[in-house]
């Protein structure tokens, strides 16, 4: 069995819905301050977009782990 950890970043868009990022196998020591910075980066840059427009906002940020167990 293996855990299958993500950061999951969620952005309000243009259009007032939300659009998430996964990201695989984040840093352990990933600090909430430098998610922030990271998904306000984004925003200013205007780096993503998505079918609802540009991001405009921070809606939530989270690690989330699964245990994934092959079967073959």
């Amino acid at each position: 069995m293996a855990a299958v950890t993500t950061l999951q970043l969620v952005f309000t868009s243009a259009n007032g819905r939300t659009a998430s990022l996964s990201i695989p196998d984040p840093k352990p020591a990933l600090t909430p301050a430098e998610v922030q910075m990271a998904m306000q980066t984004i925003i200013d840059k205007n780096i993503f977009n998505s079918t609802g427009g540009a991001f405009t906002g921070i809606s939530a940020a989270r690690v989330v782990s699964r245990d994934v167990t092959p079967l073959f």
